[in-house]
């Protein structure tokens, strides 16, 4: 069974940026359908008619997922441009840094909201949908995929990003529940980990900082920091067919950093 998202319909939230902007653009060159969601919609709007020029199925929806009608919008957006979802990508996410022993200051609620409630609201539509679309579908039929992006930050302390590690953490467990909760109903709830991928943060972060640049690769086994198309193929690959028997998993796309005791350096 190949890799394939042809004909399929897909949602991705955190579209106009980075490794979200990347798996948008991964799934319209595949033949998929896209509903890029963004909050920036200066920026998405710009993506999309590159996006369409270039002959891609693609519509955008700004919106503010804080707000149930943003949600309630977007798949509806969704079922009127193409009739059905097939896929959900949550890439909507916050990296923030902030003081772990003050509570005015340490970002718990504005990130788990943003990178936890956010897509277990948009989630808990999205299936239901997919649900509805196979009713008449055996059990076991591949009836849809939804993909989160988190971090390894869910398995690293640092306590600067207390509350970003804390809410990829739950992320993660959001995963592995509604995979077993959605299950019988033949459809999978995967997530990626990205580690030392060039995200828009990372990009904006290593400006100027070749110091910070050359630290994640003497970290990584691999030896070098990743791109946001290596992260949008792992998405791709969960969200296909070809991934018809993985449910409930956190595949880390890290370049091996998960592998490797804080202390040691690979040598290169």
């Amino acid at each position: 069974m190949g890799v394939s998202v042809a004909g399929k319909t897909a949602i991705v939230t955190g579209a106009a940026h980075g490794v979200g902007l990347a798996i948008a653009r991964k799934l319209v060159a595949n033949g998929a359908n896209v509903v890029m969601a963004d909050l920036d919609d200066e920026k998405l709007d710009s993506e999309i008619t590159t996006l369409r020029k270039d002959d891609g199925r693609v519509t955008g929806f700004s919106c503010d997922l804080r707000e149930k009608l943003s949600i309630t919008n977007l798949m509806a957006t969704a079922m009127d441009q193409y009739e059905r979802v097939d896929i959900l990508v949550n890439a909507s996410r916050q990296v923030l840094a902030s003081d772990p022993l003050d509570p005015d200051d340490d970002l718990f609620d504005q990130l788990m909201q943003q990178n936890v409630k956010n897509a277990l609201r948009l989630s808990q539509v999205v299936a239901r949908k997919m649900i509805k679309q196979a009713a008449d579908q055996p059990r076991g039929t591949n009836n849809g995929a939804i993909v989160n992006v988190t971090s390894i930050a869910s398995r690293r302390t640092l306590p600067e990003l207390l509350a970003y590690s804390v809410s990829c953490a739950a992320l993660d467990q959001m995963t592995r529940s509604l995979a077993v909760a959605l299950a019988k109903d033949g459809v999978r709830v995967n997530a990626v980990a990205l580690g030392g991928v060039m995200t828009a943060h990372l990009k904006e972060a290593l400006k100027d900082r070749e110091e910070l640049r050359a630290e994640l690769a003497a970290v990584t086994p691999l030896g070098r920091i990743g791109e946001a198309e290596e992260a949008a193929e792992a998405v791709m690959f969960l969200a296909s067919d070809a991934a018809s028997f993985i449910t409930g998993q956190i595949l880390g796309v890290d370049g091996g950093r998960m592998n490797l005791d804080p202390m040691d350096r690979p040598a290169h």
